[in-house]
């Protein structure tokens, strides 16, 4: 049995107790975000959270791996890598960095997980040369981790699709029986999340800020790249459970980079977003998502698991709905 089945409670409550405190920490030291042309927002409000349940998520792993029940690698792209990514996060949350210096932590990141993944294992990938393999895999990590950052613009998006992410791609791993050290780091990262989203539910009294939206996209970035080369999850499995949030990311932005000249400065013109304007109301948009996920991306989820040969309809399925609402919502909305 592993160490979590025994922690599963205190785990949550540590989580809800940490974010509970860090809320009168950042009142306290002036650690908010006030309303501006991107936010959503008309009042301040504590941001940052996400440190509580991404520190306590490394802890975890740690004592995880001290019971060896976590392999090394596993360990140090997760833990080393996470705490790095939690941190930058929590650093940008407190004091602006600058996109450029972002950008190449950002890559330093990216290439630890490479570095973590040993390049032997990538090596089987031969029908791409590794001078393309490497900037390909390098570019996935830092669009994974942008893109989390990105779907944090309503309250409680970026929680609630933590938490629907975990227990499905959780899921997944039991009922394909692979990869068993995983199916508790996802176990993982929901409760932990789980203890943080009654505060960041609409309307959020704390926002999880990039220390919680950068590790999630490293987290996620790196299970994906290690699930696929393992042949525990394929991509499109990862397309179909992240079908709203693919679509969403991938839509907006390359409809900015045709419309927009400096399409790389922050905005709020996501579907999502203009959604939350149009209806004046975070909560339906953010449940409207969670529905989306649970009737329609995890039936389909479901399907391709059994129906492995259909999984390319499938992931183009889960996402085709999300990217017609995308595309009628982001961007063009946004100009029109």
């Amino acid at each position: 049995m592993n160490l979590i089945d025994f922690l599963i409670i205190p785990i949550f409550v540590c989580s809800w107790m940490g974010v509970f405190l860090y809320k009168k920490y950042a009142i306290f030291n002036g650690i908010i975000s006030n309303p501006n042309y991107r936010t959503l927002h008309e009042v301040p409000i504590p941001s940052g959270g996400g440190v509580i349940f991404s520190l306590l998520f490394i802890l975890s792993i740690f004592l995880i791996w001290l019971n060896q029940q976590l392999s090394n690698n596993l360990f140090f792209m997760l833990g080393v890598g996470g705490v790095t990514a939690s941190l930058l996060g929590f650093k940008d949350d407190i004091s602006i960095i600058k996109a450029s210096n972002k950008l190449i932590i950002q890559l330093i990141l990216s290439s630890w997980v490479i570095f973590c993944l040993y390049l032997d294992n990538l090596l089987y990938l031969n029908w791409l040369p590794i001078f393309i393999l490497i900037p390909a895999l390098l570019f996935v990590m830092v669009w994974f981790i942008n893109a989390y950052n990105f779907i944090d613009g309503v309250d409680g998006m970026a929680a609630s699709g933590a938490i629907f992410l975990s227990l499905t791609l959780a899921l997944v791993l039991f009922l394909t029986d692979k990869s068993v050290e995983l199916i508790p780091v996802f176990i993982l990262i929901a409760i932990l999340v789980g203890g943080f989203i009654s505060f960041n539910w609409p309307p959020a009294s704390i926002f999880m800020g990039d220390a919680g939206s950068v590790f999630l996209g490293y987290t996620f970035g790196s299970l994906m790249l290690y699930t696929t080369l393992n042949g525990d999850i394929t991509v499109w499995v990862w397309i179909t459970v992240f079908g709203y949030f693919f679509a969403d990311t991938m839509v907006t932005q390359i409809v900015r980079v045709i419309l927009v000249e400096k399409w790389y400065l922050p905005h709020r013109s996501h579907a999502y977003q203009n959604l939350a304007r149009i209806t004046a109301s975070h909560s339906k948009v953010t449940s409207g998502v969670v529905l989306y996920n649970i009737f329609w991306v995890l039936p389909l989820t479901l399907l391709s698991i059994f129906r492995p040969e259909n999984e390319v309809i499938i992931a183009i399925l889960a996402i085709l709905p999300a990217l017609i609402i995308a595309y009628k919502y982001g961007p063009l909305y946004s100009s029109s």
